[in-house]
């Protein structure tokens, strides 16, 4: 095997919509390992009118998630894609396993669309089918963008107005 066809392991701490099986699954197109993991001095927030969470740094603040072990950089780079120039992805040290870990940071920390605190009952209950779907034709638009932009598919991560 040359140095060309090895790809380097990476461990990304996911929140969020990421911590369902099913949205890894298809982003990723395969099923990671993973671990339960803690990150502190760090808050989940919810977004006005979207159907993600978003993380921000927050003094005393306590995020659960999941550690993603050993993704490619071909799956990296399908979390920095679907992730977009909304966030920084950065290195972090997770509480509960004390290793390095990369995560998906908001990039305006001073957003004021971001409120309270983002519930993945309520994501799964209300939002998981709705989101799933967008990530479907996200990816799809990844394989294949035939000149669409990627603005065309972030209108199907935004919230039904409709919708409670």
């Amino acid at each position: 095997m040359t140095s060309s066809d090895q790809s380097l392991s990476h461990n990304v701490f996911v929140y969020g919509s990421f911590q369902e099986p099913s949205v890894v699954s298809l982003i990723l197109e395969c099923n990671p390992a993973n671990v339960s993991a803690q990150l502190h001095d760090f808050h989940v927030y919810r977004l006005k009118g979207r159907l993600h969470a978003c993380i921000s740094p927050s003094e005393k603040g306590l995020i659960s998630g999941k550690i993603l072990t050993g993704l490619t950089d071909a799956q990296l780079e399908n979390l920095d894609v679907i992730e977009g120039a909304e966030y920084v992805r950065m290195t972090v040290e997770d509480t509960s396993e004390k290793m390095k870990v990369e995560t998906y940071v908001w990039a305006n920390k001073d957003d004021p669309d971001m409120y309270g605190e983002w519930d993945f009952e309520e994501w799964k209950r209300l939002h998981m089918g709705k989101f799933i779907e967008a990530a479907k034709k996200f990816i799809e638009w990844k394989k294949n963008p035939d000149g669409r932009s990627r603005a065309e598919f972030e209108k199907f991560v935004h919230e039904d107005p409709n919708v409670a």
